[in-house]
């Protein structure tokens, strides 16, 4: 007789979740974002509103942005007048968007990833999708599953509506899946499209307008799993510890409510002066058990809220302005495209290892650090241990 005991351990790897392959997409539209405050007051019919305007440039102009990529063109927003206003009926029309694009946006990073990963498509056994673009049933994880022609038996799990920390999320409900299921292999798909949330300004919202000065589309999707097979299989970066907390006295701080005008978001708090005030108490729980306490001795990879939080996070931990650089340079080409930009984060980090001949894939450092931050405000920490490259 085979114990319980037993049947446990073979259920489980030997060793941790690791990644290994990253794929990204972005939709072909791209927005140059020195000129955005000129087209968006003008597509949205609000030039009249000069002063606004004016507000909008410089929000634009502080963003740190050059670029942004986005689903929505100026032919499809004219055919959808009321996607351009700040409050009018438009839930279905965005809903016709995102349901269809969304997957479709994963596919194109999903089929990048299982291609670095060199593996059959069948001995994907996991799929994790997330989004906060939209929701329906059967979900954006169904869709894709038929999109590349998964396996029906491909065990599927959907994160509507998480929000920015949600790219720490999906790192550790993957790593669980990874550890807990010997053999597994997990598919990663975080996609975000802005349509849900493009709106005309308002004088009276101008945390609206924050949103509408940084956030970009894209998809980014990863292959987890433990025990790679030597030869086989690369290994980028081991997935060593995850957590997740409320930071306290931030009820509110960052608020998304879907109605019928689509996804609002609210920021009623100072978010930027909430997270620097409370991340070293995440990093030191996260690290303690390593006995690291130098925060420039690791890599790092946080999600890129906007410039404030970057700025304030490197200010209140004496960060080396080098420490950010791969963060602020997938802001810079991409915007805040939510869930996906910790992931575009990790493959600009991999990459930029290679070609500066890094030993490892976190710039030469062993150890490193992921940080998700969203609504609640929640605080996702994931520790990373970097390969040789």
């Amino acid at each position: 007789m085979v114990s319980i005991d037993e049947i446990r351990r073979a259920q489980r790897a030997d060793g941790p979740a690791t990644v290994m392959a990253i794929g990204t997409a972005t939709p072909p539209n791209c927005v140059d974002q020195s000129t955005y405050a000129d087209y968006y007051f003008r597509i949205t019919k609000s030039e009249h509103k000069t002063e606004l305007k004016e507000k909008f440039k410089r929000m634009c102009e502080k963003s740190m942005i050059k670029r942004r990529y986005m689903y929505l063109t100026e032919d499809i927003l004219k055919e959808s007048p009321n996607l351009c206003a700040f409050q009018a009926p438009s839930l279905d029309a965005r809903q016709d968007i995102v349901v269809v694009e969304v997957p479709k946006l994963g596919k194109e990073a999903a089929t990048r990833a299982i291609k670095e990963w060199g593996q059959p498509k069948s001995k994907i056994t996991h799929l994790v999708f997330c989004t906060t673009s939209g929701v329906d049933m059967p979900g954006a994880d169904y869709q894709l599953t038929k999109l590349l022609g998964l396996r029906p038996s491909v065990k599927r799990f959907m994160m509507y509506q998480q929000g920015c920390f949600a790219g720490g999320t999906v790192l550790r409900l993957a790593k669980d899946l990874a550890e807990n299921n010997r053999g597994a292999r997990v598919l990663v798909v975080c996609s975000e499209i802005t349509a849900v949330t493009f709106r005309g300004p308002s004088d009276s919202h101008l945390d609206s307008l924050v949103g509408q000065a940084l956030f970009g589309d894209g998809a980014a999707a990863m292959i987890i799993g433990a025990d790679p097979i030597i030869g086989v299989e690369k290994p980028l970066f081991e997935l060593v510890s995850a957590a997740q907390t409320l930071l306290p006295n931030s009820e509110g701080a960052i608020d998304g409510h879907l109605r019928e005008e689509g996804l609002t978001f609210h920021l009623l708090k100072d978010v930027p002066g909430l997270i620097s005030k409370h991340i070293e108490k995440s990093l030191e729980e996260a690290f303690a058990p390593l006995g690291i306490s130098d925060w420039n001795s690791l890599f790092w990879i946080a999600h890129p809220g906007g410039p404030a939080i970057l700025d304030q996070v490197e200010d209140k931990l004496n960060l080396e302005p080098k420490k950010l650089c791969a963060t602020r340079q997938v802001l810079s080409e991409y915007g805040n495209m939510s869930s996906a930009c910790v992931i575009f984060i990790m493959d600009e980090m991999r990459k930029k290892s290679v070609q500066e001949g890094f030993k490892t894939t976190g710039e030469g450092l062993e150890w490193g650090v992921l940080f998700g931050f969203g609504p609640g405000l929640t605080v996702e920490t994931v520790v990373l241990h970097s390969v040789l490259t």
